[in-house]
């Protein structure tokens, strides 16, 4: 153990800069702010905040990183407000620099690892960084991302290869692209965990929701050419030639994202879509498990993904899955779901008709796989990321 440790009152320090932007813009949290909270729900009472601002990066005091994660937990309405006040009385202390002790650096959100003066702030501060790699996508799918993306994400990745003290990964798969990425860029490769994420069990309610008659399919998911909505639309305009009122409906639960008009085009002027799919942008928890709950299965065509959190719920809630055969999507799930190419849109539309069937087979076999399936939870994440960091 670094023999400064002990001086520090606080055993870790973890970055919260992503999700004061965030809340502070009123966004809906994304999988990986979700994942921000969670560390910071668990670490909170043994952790000093890290905040960045431009270039400028500081460790916080013990007090006022106690007040900032309280305000961070509290969803107050006044967030922005309350934050504010808060840094600006704390101004005085965040012009000095203080010393990390040698602690760990948590940064779980990729944040600020693409701009310029990291790795001579963890040398300046004596931090030990320990970074969350939440994929590659950017860099192995450039095609499904904003312009830049591949640019910025190389940065990032660069940052936590030749800074990290050590990498946890939310999946094998994940870490074995990372370790692909390293080799063939000739970048040190530091010490990596594999934690699966943890899923919060959804709501049990006696509310149903309106409006979508049985039976039906969901996909979940924001709405963006990686995750394949298009494929499902077309399928859904076939579903609806060849079975006119007898197609099953498609639940489509996520916000609008970006490089995907196409699908946007078919969901907003496709007249016969609009009678079998429904477009939520928002949905509560409590009608998200209905809607897993009751649908027939879960479709996630996804061209690539990091994790699979609607698997994991899906499979949380006994619903049958239909999925992209993804490495990643094997390893949570094993031999559960239908496994698919996400371009084979004549097996999609073969495994969707006979899922709507009340006595479906398959179905009823997928069901009997589920036997015994528990989903990963945030204590078992906890566990293995608290022995991990322990031992060095």
């Amino acid at each position: 153990m670094h023999p400064q440790i002990k001086q520090a009152p606080y055993e870790c320090l973890i970055d919260v800069s992503r999700l004061i932007w965030r809340i502070s813009k009123g966004r809906l949290p994304t999988g990986i702010d979700r994942v921000c909270l969670a560390y910071i729900m668990h670490y909170r009472h043994r952790a000093q905040a890290v905040i960045q601002w431009s270039k400028l990066r500081r460790v916080l005091p013990p007090t006022t990183s106690q007040k900032l994660f309280d305000l961070i937990c509290s969803e107050t309405p006044n967030f922005k407000r309350e934050i504010s006040l808060l840094l600006f009385h704390s101004l005085p202390l965040l012009l000095r620099q203080q010393n990390g002790h040698g602690r760990h650096y948590l940064n779980i959100g990729h944040t600020g690892l693409d701009q310029p003066g990291l790795m001579e702030w963890v040398a300046k501060t004596n931090v030990r960084p320990i970074f969350m790699i939440h994929d590659l996508i950017p860099i192995t799918h450039p095609e499904y991302c904003r312009p830049g993306g591949a640019e910025k994400h190389e940065k990032r990745v660069d940052a936590m290869l030749r800074s990290g003290a050590g990498i946890i990964g939310n999946s094998q798969a994940t870490l074995d692209v990372m370790a692909d990425y390293a080799s063939q860029h000739g970048l040190p490769l530091p010490p990596m965990l594999n934690a699966w994420l943890g899923a919060t069990p959804l709501p049990a309610s006696d509310t149903k929701p309106l409006g979508v008659t049985e039976p039906f399919f969901v996909t979940l998911g924001t709405i963006e050419g990686r995750k394949n909505h298009l494929m499902l639309l077309k399928l859904w305009q076939t579903l609806i030639a060849k079975h006119g009122s007898s197609t099953p409906r498609l639940v489509v639960i996520g916000q609008r994202g970006w490089e995907n008009e196409a699908a946007f085009a078919l969901l907003d002027s496709h007249e016969a879509l609009r009678d079998y799919v429904i477009e939520l942008s928002r949905c509560t928890d409590a009608e998200l498990a209905h809607y897993l709950r009751d649908a027939r299965a879960l479709l996630f065509p996804s061209f690539a993904e990091g994790y699979g959190m609607p698997l994991v719920e899906a499979l949380g809630v006994r619903t049958p899955v239909i999925v992209s055969n993804l490495a990643v999507f094997r390893e949570l799930a094993g031999d559960i779901p239908e496994y698919l190419a996400p371009d084979d849109i004549i097996g999609w539309q073969s495994v969707v008709e006979r899922y709507s069937r009340p006595d479906s087979s398959e179905r009823a076999a997928q069901l009997s796989r589920m036997t015994g399936y528990a989903m990963p939870t945030w204590d078992q994440h906890f566990a293995k990321v608290d022995d991990w960091l322990s031992s060095f």
